[in-house]
């Protein structure tokens, strides 16, 4: 067994998407083939009902699958095929847009107005492009979970682990999406496929991911005496990003209030992208056309 060594450790980014929805980005537009076959992954945890009542709507997607994961709110989504629905906290969407479909979101706050979610794009193969579009509505209580001895607690969203398989199912690029916790000051070793690109997200406290040589911490800013700012390497903390090389296991030491993070991986398409907005396809001639067919009515293949 042979531990995965540390690429990088980053903060996700703020940015804008939508009707004027604030967010974080963890990766997405840009150079993203070290983590194919995903493509983006937004953060759209907030606790202010400005920030994100406007939503997302009405948008075209092709080629690709979004995976909604919802911790706290509702999110109500509707789409040009007729289906509506609502994700409340702890239920999955997997959407497969593949030929084409428009839909909209709309995050609605708890009772306290948080509105805390993930957003993650995975890519198509070329061969499925322009598949029928389709849902996999999964609620909170049929994602099983699985907790280890030491209190270490895994829901197993897609793909097999410990014993357990979870909901979603049917996806080309076979990915394991896993929402784990560890307890304070636990040590632990995550089996992860050589084959696969993987990545962790921390959304919850902190820890070290350790790698064949030393711990690292991400690169934070705090503010000293006179406001003035300065950098410092902590513990791999909230909003941080992961991303680990090759080997098949990873390993973390949760701090002293435990550490949350999603872990992602697939097998990776390794193939050419050519992508803008929320329509990815393999070619240039490929885009081009999907977004021709927009005004003329043509986009949606399967009323």
């Amino acid at each position: 067994m042979s531990i995965r060594p540390i690429k990088s450790i980053v903060q996700s980014q703020p940015t804008i998407e939508g009707a004027g929805v604030k967010l974080r980005r963890a990766f997405g537009f840009g150079k993203t083939s070290e983590f194919d076959p995903f493509l983006l992954l937004d953060d759209f945890r907030n606790d202010h009902p400005e920030d994100y009542l406007a939503g997302f709507p009405w948008h075209p997607h092709r080629g690709i699958e979004t995976i909604t994961y919802v911790l706290s709110g509702t999110v109500q989504h509707g789409d040009s095929l007729g289906n509506r629905g609502s994700l409340g906290s702890g239920d999955v969407q997997w959407m497969t847009a593949g030929s084409g479909i428009l839909h909209q979101e709309m995050p609605r706050g708890d009772e306290r107005g948080r509105m805390h979610g993930f957003q993650l794009w995975a890519n198509l193969p070329q061969s499925l492009k322009m598949t029928d579009p389709r849902y996999q509505d999964i609620l909170g209580k049929d994602i099983p979970e699985v907790v280890d001895d030491d209190g270490t607690r895994v829901r197993v969203v897609a793909g097999s682990f410990w014993g357990k398989t979870g909901p979603v199912e049917g996806i080309a690029a076979e990915p394991r999406y896993l929402d784990v916790w560890v307890p304070p000051g636990v040590r632990k070793t995550f089996p992860v496929e050589s084959s696969r690109h993987a990545f962790a997200y921390v959304f919850e406290g902190s820890g070290s991911f350790r790698d064949a040589s030393t711990p690292r911490g991400v690169l934070t800013e705090r503010v000293g005496e006179g406001g003035s700012d300065t950098l410092v390497r902590d513990d791999t903390g909230n909003r941080s990003l992961i991303l680990f090389d090759s080997g098949d296991e990873i390993t973390v030491r949760a701090g002293d209030q435990g550490i949350r993070f999603l872990l992602v991986s697939g097998r990776p398409l390794e193939e050419p992208v050519a992508w803008a907005g929320p329509i990815v396809m393999n070619t240039e001639a490929e885009l081009r056309k999907a977004y021709a067919e927009l005004p003329d009515g043509t986009f949606i293949k399967h009323p």
